[in-house]
């Protein structure tokens, strides 16, 4: 059986970062090559933020986001958020997605995290379940306002 690997996302990964997004989430319109490298090397200059790549036999079937942060409170405790977690649809129930979030809690748990926290359409009852069966739990809310672009 063919290994899964986990790692930090290169430049020259992104075209089939925006070409999995695509189709993970039926997405119309995507980043540009060049948004994409001006956004991948923004976010190289923050400490622990980076994009993560699920790869089997070299093909990228899943992806995330994910940004530990130092906090105020908490006694300075950091915490972490993970963003745009994508598997390829062909790839979905194979254990992926489980993978790829069991390597984030790792890297927050070495950070001495306290917590990880995602946020999730309310539409997407299955990734709920899928997030509940590896222990994360409702709570709070999730507000967001809409911004007008610049």
């Amino acid at each position: 059986m063919p290994r899964l690997f986990i790692r930090k996302a290169y430049l020259s990964d992104l075209e089939s970062v925006l070409e999995l997004y695509m189709r993970a989430f039926d997405e119309t319109e995507r980043l540009s090559p060049v948004q994409a490298r001006q956004m991948f090397r923004r976010m190289a200059s923050y400490p622990d933020y980076a994009l993560y790549l699920a790869t089997l036999e070299g093909r990228v079937v899943g992806a995330f986001e994910l940004l530990i942060m130092d906090n105020f409170s908490k006694a300075g405790i950091p915490s972490a958020v993970v963003e745009d977690v994508a598997v390829d649809p062909k790839c979905q129930g194979s254990g992926v997605g489980k993978k790829m979030m069991r390597f984030a809690m790792g890297k927050c748990r070495k950070a001495g995290c306290y917590k990880l926290a995602l946020s999730s359409s309310r539409k997407r009852v299955p990734a709920h379940r899928f997030y509940e069966s590896l222990g994360f739990r409702k709570h709070g809310y999730s507000f967001l306002v809409e911004l007008e672009p610049r």
